[in-house]
């Protein structure tokens, strides 16, 4: 398997105003091909960093993408760098020259001079056409390497790539398929996970297993590589099964889904409907559940009962409960979901209640603390939750767990 490195370049990239989105999107087209990428990196516009980059790079990988710098200014150094470590000179290409006066020409404009910088090209390369912007990009092969180098705009980087780049890496690859697959994953923490699937996927060189944690959820990404795209399946179904096994239904997705992804289609399925009613989320959940596409078929209503006044007004939920109980309790979560369920006349209802914090949090009911209801026509029922973090996080856990909740009681 050939293995790629993608450098980008820039200073503004490392402001806190500007993220690299380019290597996220040639990762993808890469890996569609059978190419690997084993690193990336981000360089300001430093010359005697990008050479050591560009040094490092070719000791590791046998592709080599750059993005940006391709300019006419004198920030704009990925050529003059390349061309140094390649040891190659700068030859003024009178065809690209021509396609960027005409550029300009076609808008009324006269070509600033700086500009003709961008039609130099190092020798025994080939310019890449760019039919969106004025810079050309570069394609060069040195010994066992090849080296691409592509202007920073999306714009202009992603059609260049896609119609001159694409095809030439393909055949270059030859026949191998690099396939992935996400096991998504709530219930158990991160360690939990590994101590469950680590036996298993630790004995697989072909798949190889990543786990991470993000969004509240733990996500366990398997790679195979083979010939065949059914070789390659053959391999994730059999490691992705024994998985299953051992984490159970806590893996709620095979196939990259969000967990309102995953209960719309349940809820659609059974022909069950859907209300909601928050305190502490303020409205995340019933977010959540609509960002889906159809989940009108099967999301009634939500209700954001912040006071307790509004519990008591919108939802039915006793005035008593809340005095006696406090108003994050799980007999006033419980309550609140039987009063959603009620009022949508809905097949489930879920009510959530808790402290996100950063205050009102007590020793007997702590910031973190969350309580969610869940009823039904055969019964109704609370969990209670204490989750870490800022208000956000908890917030975040919160709708997961709700979601989560939802989906093991459908199933």
């Amino acid at each position: 398997m050939l293995h790629a490195e993608i450098i980008a370049i820039g200073s503004e990239m490392l402001t806190p105003y500007r993220t690299d989105t380019n290597s996220l999107w040639l990762t993808e087209r890469l890996n569609s091909i059978g190419i690997e990428v084993k690193f990336k990196s981000v360089v300001g516009d430093d010359e005697s960093i990008l050479e050591e980059a560009i040094r490092d790079a070719m000791k590791r990988s046998e592709i080599i993408i750059s993005t940006g710098g391709l300019g006419p200014t004198e920030d704009d150094i990925t050529k003059k760098v390349f061309s140094r470590v390649l040891q190659r000179r700068m030859v003024l290409n009178d065809a690209v020259l021509a396609k960027i006066q005409a550029r300009f020409a076609r808008r009324d404009m006269k070509m600033p001079e700086i500009n003709s910088r961008q039609a130099l090209i190092p020798d025994r390369a080939t310019a890449l056409e760019n039919n969106n912007g004025t810079a050309p990009g570069i394609l060069m092969t040195d010994n066992k390497c090849i080296f691409v180098l592509l202007p920073g705009p999306p714009r202009e980087m992603k059609p260049m790539f896609e119609e001159q780049v694409m095809p030439k890496l393909r055949e270059r690859a030859g026949d191998i398929v690099l396939l992935r697959r996400q096991l998504s994953i709530f219930g158990l923490t991160e360690s939990g996970v590994d101590e469950r699937a680590a036996p298993i996927y630790k004995t697989y060189k072909n798949p190889t297993t990543t786990i991470l944690f993000g969004k509240g959820q733990i996500e366990l990404h398997l790679t195979a590589q083979a010939k065949t795209e059914a070789e390659a399946n053959k391999l994730l179904d059999e490691l992705s099964g024994k998985l299953e096994i051992v984490l159970g239904d806590n893996v709620f997705s095979l196939r990259n889904q969000e967990l309102e992804e995953v209960v719309g289609e349940l809820l659609s399925f059974k022909q069950y409907t859907l209300a909601t009613a928050e305190s502490c989320t303020g409205g995340l959940l019933a977010g959540r559940i609509t960002e889906v596409p159809g989940s009108s078929e099967y999301f009634k209503e939500g209700v954001i009962a912040y006071a307790n006044e509004a519990k008591v007004d919108l939802l039915g939920v006793p005035n008593r409960l809340i005095e006696k109980h406090g108003a994050v309790s799980p007999e006033v979560a419980e309550a609140m979901a039987i009063g959603i369920r009620r009022r949508a006349r809905s097949t489930i209802g879920l009510g959530i209640t808790g402290i996100a914090g950063p205050g009102g949090g007590s020793d007997e009911k702590p910031v973190g603390l969350v309580y969610i209801g869940l009823a039904d026509e055969i019964q109704s029922s609370s969990r209670k939750f204490m989750f870490p973090g800022d208000r956000q996080f908890i917030r975040t856990l919160a709708v997961n767990a709700a979601l989560d909740m939802i989906r093991r009681r459908i199933r």
